[in-house]
């Protein structure tokens, strides 16, 4: 190939890919100016390590993180913090950049791997609505993260498999099979169900060569046996460090076999359909005993045999396209409980990865009908190409706009979604902190409808009966809810603020100290706790030093940044006889406050200190 031929080729690709890169920005226009939404809080803005001195360490080696063991996703958000602290776009930004990389490493395996219409799949993989969750969504930077590093260790790990079939007597690269292990390892600790892909390699490589040799599994065995162990290290942390060992879905394995075999279908159908994409999907109901809930079951087993029985004419192609499918979405099916899984069994992100055999598989086809038309392919085929690219691209940045901001979202998902528990309860919890009790009631009255005996519903309606002056019934409906779950430090806060102001002190500070034990870092619990050990008459309650230790424990935690805690530990000073710390509080309290612009906090801590220099 000449200088000239390798030019054209050069800037054939460079066009191609700045398509990509631009089609994509601009399809997630709308993301790069929204804000923050669910789980944002746990994963970014109320995270501490990402600022604390230490939190590198206590990403990786401690069992510190807010969630699951997800260190790598960490680490990126730790350095973002350092460079853009907590503006949204920096981190929506990085989510949007990751996902081209993702697309353009695509196109890359694929044309490795001599697939026709790699290009094509690529930018129907970067454009597709269905990944809007995965990219829009600040939280799963563990989707896009674990991506990058799946899809290198891939091409890696094929590089070094590939090498000496296509080049006789080329030795394999020990280079490219370390580097796919180390890039294995890190999509790992960017999300486990990444663990796929040593049984995704050796799909690629018998669909390649129509076997696979005892050379392949030895060479992936290391592979399986880090995936084996980061799963079952995973199981541990889950059920000890987040609690899913408290899950009960009610589900049994006949049930879970329908929910997986319907699952598939839908993930699928979302992909040929993109249409009403919703953050919460409707639960199916699942009766094991309605024969006609096992036509979803009985469609897999005729394509399974279908594919199999028609192989030598339609190739190994379509079957590793749907093994791809369906193995890397296994994980998530329902055979393995998730906590989502208590308002919904499917996910737009959870086919972040899996969408990529059946885009790839239909690509392909439509490459192989294209062959087949003759002279006038091109002119019939690159409009059908546009067209698609266009309308995928204009969904997806429709799509964008409900990621604005988290009523936008849970508006959008009950108008499409009117009986998801989450959105209801979510949003209620929104227009019940601006104080708009009507419609707060209407939907944490629809979330209740929906599940009566849901500790979360019932501490709701305990908080809105408190909020409108009914503190008989917000007993009521508190301890219920606590009698469903007995470890819920919400309601144990809520219920000691309903026993306060009932004049049952004892009892409220029994609440507090429980809501502690549950969650060592409940800095509003500990607040409240040393107002009242602080400023309580009742000698058996009152202890001015543990409100002091408390409430400097709740400064710590919030980085001395809250004004209302500092007015807490300048009481407890005072309670405690330590006037001149206590003034100097004080007034560290005002300034802070009248910063943020809370002018009726300015008021009560400057009477305060009047009171404090001329007692009545």
């Amino acid at each position: 190939m000449n200088s000239s031929a390798r030019q054209r080729i050069w800037i054939v690709r460079s066009g191609a890919i700045l398509v990509i890169v631009a089609a994509c920005l601009a399809a997630y226009l709308p993301a790069l100016q929204a804000g923050y939404i669910w789980d944002d809080d746990f994963y970014v803005t109320n995270n501490q390590l990402l600022s604390a001195p230490d939190g590198l360490w206590r990403i990786w080696f401690t069992r510190d993180s807010p969630s699951q063991y997800f260190p790598m996703v960490y680490t990126t958000f730790r350095f973002e913090y350092a460079l853009w602290g907590l503006k949204p776009f920096g981190y929506h930004l990085t989510n949007v950049i990751l996902h081209v990389v993702n697309a353009l490493l695509l196109w890359w395996l694929l044309s490795l791997l001599s697939i026709s219409g790699s290009w094509l799949a690529a930018a129907i993989f970067a454009l597709h609505p269905v990944h809007t969750e995965s990219v829009a969504w600040i939280s799963e930077r563990k989707n896009v993260l674990s991506l990058l590093f799946y899809l290198s260790s891939a091409l890696a790990y094929l590089r070094y498999a590939l090498g000496p079939r296509i080049k006789t007597g080329q030795d394999k690269s020990e280079r490219l099979y370390m580097l796919s292990y180390i890039l294995f390892l890190c999509a790992l600790s960017s999300k486990t169900v990444t663990c796929t892909l040593p049984i995704v390699l050796l799909v690629v490589l018998w669909w390649k060569y129509g076997r696979v040799s005892r050379e392949d599994v030895r060479d992936l065995m290391r592979f399986f046996i880090l995936s084996i162990a980061w799963g079952l290290f995973t199981i541990w942390w889950e059920h000890g460090h987040q609690g899913t060992s408290r899950i009960n879905l009610g589900i049994n394995p006949i049930e879970r076999t329908l929910i997986a075999s319907r699952a598939l279908w839908f993930y699928l159908g979302k992909l040929i359909w993109p249409v009403n994409l919703t953050f919460s999907y409707p639960q199916w109901k699942i009766n094991a005993s309605n024969p006609l809930q096992y036509s979803w079951l009985l469609a897999c087993l005729i394509a399974a045999w279908g594919l199999w029985h028609w192989r030598n004419k339609l190739g190994r192609g379509p079957i590793a396209a749907i093994l791809f499918f369906v193995i890397t979405l296994s994980p998530i099916l329902g055979f393995i409980s998730l906590y989502t899984f208590l308002y919904s069994y499917v996910a737009d992100h959870y086919q972040y990865v899996a969408s990529i055999g059946p885009i790839t598989l239909i690509v392909a086809a439509g490459c192989l009908i294209r062959d087949r038309i003759g002279r006038w392919k091109n002119a019939v085929t690159m409009p059908i190409a546009v067209l698609v690219l266009a309308t995928l691209g204009t969904l997806t940045w429709h799509q964008s706009h409900i990621y604005k901001d988290l009523e936008t979202l849970w508006r959008d998902t009950i108008r499409k979604n009117p009986d998801s528990f989450v959105a209801h309860s979510n949003l209620g919890d929104i227009v019940f902190e601006r104080n708009e009790l009507d419609e707060t009631a209407v939907h944490f009255s629809k979330a209740l409808s929906l599940k009566p005996d849901d500790a979360q519903a019932l501490n709701n309606m305990g908080a809105l009966s408190g909020r409108q002056g009914n503190f008989d019934q917000a007993v009521t409906y508190l301890t219920k809810a606590l009698q469903v779950r007995p470890d819920y430090a919400k309601a144990h806060t809520n219920l000691g603020d309903m026993l306060e102001r009932q004049g049952k002190l004892d009892q409220a500070v029994e609440h507090y100290r429980t809501a502690i034990q549950i969650n060592p870092d409940n800095f509003e619990a500990m607040a409240v706790l040393a107002r009242l050990l602080a400023v309580s008459k009742d000698n058996k309650i009152r202890n001015p030093d543990q409100a002091i230790v408390l409430a400097e424990k709740a400064c710590v935690l919030t980085g001395r940044k809250q004004p209302e805690f500092l007015y807490v530990l300048a009481v407890s000073y005072a309670a405690a006889g330590r006037t001149a710390e206590a003034m100097a509080t004080a007034n560290e309290a005002v300034d802070m406050a009248q910063a943020a612009n809370k002018q009726q906090l300015v008021r009560e801590i400057k009477t305060w200190l009047q009171l404090q220099v001329y007692p009545k």
